[in-house]
């Protein structure tokens, strides 16, 4: 899980001199939308205005995608109807939305939905909301799993570890989820690798409701296995040495920044899926050492980080000799979002 600082842009929308759906006199916080019917570009512009006066940090599109959401439109169908009325009673539900994120309360709790590599995701309080660092990691596992790609690794440039990890059933791909949450990387990776039978656990009863839900909506249901327990524990025992890659994004945000965060993580999402003791890295240290019974040789653990982390973990895996390589992933500025290390292959 990753904190908003730096992820995001903060550019706010240029103020107008016409403050739509308010009287004269009223401050940039006050008021409501007027009762007779108003446009699409002036519902919006009143929404990030809001927005804006009650200090969420991407206004703009916020107020879009709540305006969009009321009147079930995409985001072309908004555009195309910019100076279409909205009739009152869903003016009178845009505000009571734009009311309610003002108290906090993120946007895809709001709206019951969150996107995550194109796909929509339902989801609630019970679950941490997906976010762009997670794809990292799931990009990361289906180039190296798509059905489309050589069996070498030739473009890494390395000599070792370079064929692709095998189990005694070369027609599954047999792939983890710890800590699924939403089941947006299990649900992720079951659809983009029709060969992929993801087994997905947590610790959460509640969560995994929420994931069943998604599995189901995106029909992959029959090759999500969803299994209830700590970490790798739940996982059953046919399965010692048969899994491909151990994918987690794992509670990273140490407990004493909890302060540091925005109301919007720190007041609303599941404290179990966002923190853990110490430095952050507690969870990352049990994966490493759990999940080589699991591994197949050459089989992958990939795990997502804080920034700041990288190198605690990869010395962490370089402490353990059951493992043959590691290295890290960067999103585009630079910053390392991503550990992934090799099960040792037999030797002898």
């Amino acid at each position: 899980m990753t904190p908003p600082a730096g992820r995001h842009s903060r550019r706010r929308p240029r103020r107008t001199h016409h403050r739509p759906g308010r009287s004269r006199g009223e401050g940039a916080g006050g008021g409501h939308l007027r009762p007779n019917p108003i446009t699409i570009r002036e519902a919006y512009l009143y929404g990030c205005e809001h927005l804006i006066a009650s200090g969420v940090p991407e206004p703009a599109i916020e107020a879009e995608v709540l305006l969009r959401h009321v009147l079930g439109y995409d985001r072309a169908a908004l555009y195309t109807r910019w100076d279409s009325p909205i009739d009152p009673p869903t003016a009178g539900r845009y505000q009571r939305l734009l009311e309610i994120r003002s108290t906090g309360r993120p946007v895809p709790y709001i709206i019951g939905t969150r996107e995550f590599m194109s796909l929509p995701f339902a989801v609630d309080e019970r679950v941490m909301i997906p976010r762009p660092e997670t794809e990292i990691l799931v990009e990361y596992l289906v180039k190296k799993f798509s059905t489309t790609e050589t069996r070498k690794r030739g473009n890494e440039g390395t000599s070792q570890g370079d064929e692709r990890p095998t189990t005694n059933d070369e027609h599954q791909l047999v792939l983890v989820d710890v800590g699924t949450g939403s089941g947006c990387i299990a649900v992720s990776l079951a659809h983009y690798l029709p060969q992929a039978r993801v087994y997905a656990t947590d610790i959460s009863a509640a969560a995994l409701e929420i994931a069943a839900r998604n599995a189901q909506h995106h029909n992959v249901a029959d090759r999500v296995v969803l299994l209830e327990g700590d970490l790798l524990s739940p996982l059953p025992h046919h399965l010692d040495g048969q899994v491909q890659a151990v994918a987690s994004n794992p509670p990273y945000v140490p407990v004493s920044q909890a302060l540091d965060l925005a109301r919007e993580i720190r007041d609303f999402e599941p404290a179990e899926a966002v923190f853990s003791p110490g430095e952050g890295t507690v969870m990352h240290g049990r994966l490493i050492e759990e999940a080589p019974r699991w591994l197949c040789a050459g089989g992958m653990l990939a795990m997502e980080i804080a920034a700041g982390q990288a190198e605690p973990v990869r010395n962490r895996v370089a402490q353990d000799n059951r493992y043959d390589r590691v290295c890290s992933l960067s999103d585009l500025a630079g910053i390392e979002r991503v550990v992934v290390a090799w099960r040792r292959h037999a030797t002898g």
